[in-house]
């Protein structure tokens, strides 16, 4: 039969694996988001000379990175202002 006493205050109700295992995760997504937004940007690059959309890929694979890396953001983000000129656009919403 199982007490009803308290767990001892040094022991997480979900266990010291929970945190680590939380921390590992969000590792593993930035590493993720970084490989993947590293290899689609490169692509975007290498379409500037080989055929293909780099003005659209180019984005695609800064705003991946952006959503783990806050350099990333801001360079979207004056590439958007950048794009904005160009069309004649003033950038701003």
């Amino acid at each position: 039969m199982p007490s009803n006493e308290p767990l001892p205050s040094s022991v997480p109700p979900d266990g010291p694996q929970a945190s680590i295992s939380r921390a590992a995760l969000r590792h593993l997504r930035r590493v993720i988001v970084a490989v993947i937004g590293t290899t689609v940007l490169a692509i975007g690059i290498a379409m500037i000379v080989l055929p293909g959309p780099a003005m659209v890929v180019i984005p695609l694979g800064l705003g991946i990175l952006a959503v783990e890396f806050a350099w990333a953001r801001r360079m979207l983000d004056r590439l958007k202002q950048q794009g904005g000129k160009v069309f004649g656009r003033t950038g701003s919403n």
